[in-house]
């Protein structure tokens, strides 16, 4: 039942198989459709789109954590190692693009995953994805990670020469000790910047989410402004903010993480953190010193400001 109301296939249709990383079990399916809706006001998009479920990169604060809950796993090792593939998706895509109904409203490829995880090398559901969205000339813009886009930067290129395309990287920090702890999986940080210059070079318009901004670790004006001056010197076109949030799913993950790597911070978590988001006030403060540096550093203000949110169909929303 909640494969069907995720828009997947039934379990009993999903094949497993080892994956390339040790460890990793890749669960194929196919899905019903491939693009998802959300009604929340104020993101800047109603459309998205997830190759995949779950995610190998691994990061420890995760808000995407708790959607693999609704497929019967745990928020924590099975988000990291069991990946749900969705095999049919170009396809079902291509339908979906097809119907008249369609109004080429923008989509954001890479909501609730990264759809340039470890698993898109052994897959190219993304690239197939990216293919018929050229065909379509549909407006696209895509969060992630991985320095591993620049596999398709042709691709990107023509998107780019048509329609509305971007690429946000996410790069919270350049601190590579802050990094191996809470991004054990991911690339370094200045393997994101290089793949950004490379995208950038290409006519892609390419920005910097400074996400999540951790309290304590990240938020410090030494931190935001290594980040935001490197995207600077990188080609960045944007920067993209938002203060760390921990709902149901991911919070059980972090805080012992938290605890072990940083454990003079809790006391400061377990006064912010007794909801989801930390306290408005703070979270104002954080907002305005990103401002100051980005107006420092040449950038302009984004029209809509990155948002997690939860979608209908349990995924999560952020806006880029």
């Amino acid at each position: 039942m909640l494969y069907a109301t995720l828009g997947l296939t039934s379990r009993a249709n999903v094949r497993s198989n080892t994956g390339v990383a040790s460890g990793v079990v890749f669960e194929e399916i196919e899905c019903k459709t491939i693009i998802n809706s959300t009604n929340t006001p104020g993101l800047g998009f109603r459309w998205s789109i997830n190759p995949y479920r779950g995610c190998q990169h691994a990061c420890v604060y995760c808000f995407a954590r708790g959607t693999h809950e609704y497929l019967g796993y745990d928020s924590g090792r099975d988000f990291e190692s069991r990946i749900i593939v969705k095999t049919n998706a170009a396809d079902i895509l291509r339908q979906q693009l097809s119907k008249r109904s369609w109004k080429r409203e923008l989509i954001v490829l890479g909501t609730a995953c990264d759809p340039y995880q470890q698993a898109e090398m052994k897959y190219e559901i993304t690239r197939k994805i990216l293919e018929v969205l050229l065909d379509f000339r549909q407006p696209v813009h895509m969060l992630t990670k991985s320095p591993s886009v620049v596999r398709d930067p042709a691709l990107w290129s023509q998107l780019a020469e048509v329609t509305d395309a971007q690429v946000a990287f996410s790069i919270p920090t350049l601190d590579e000790a802050v990094w191996k702890k809470m991004e054990p999986g991911t690339a370094k940080p200045v393997k994101r910047f290089e793949a950004l210059q490379e995208l950038s070079a290409a006519g892609v318009s390419c920005g910097v989410m400074i996400a999540p901004i951790i309290p304590g670790l990240t938020d410090d004006e030494p931190h935001l402004e290594a980040v935001i001056h490197a995207a600077r010197d990188h080609g960045a076109k944007f920067i993209a903010p938002n203060v760390l949030n921990l709902k149901a799913g991911s919070k059980e993950w972090f805080m012992p993480a938290l605890r072990e790597a940083y454990p003079h911070l809790m006391p400061r978590y377990e006064k912010y953190y007794r909801g989801a988001y930390a306290p408005k006030d703070y979270t104002q403060q954080v907002m305005a010193k990103v401002s100051e540096l980005r107006e420092k550093y040449g950038f302009r203000e984004r029209t809509h400001a990155p948002a997690p949110q939860r979608e209908h169909s349990g995924q999560l929303q952020m806006a880029i």
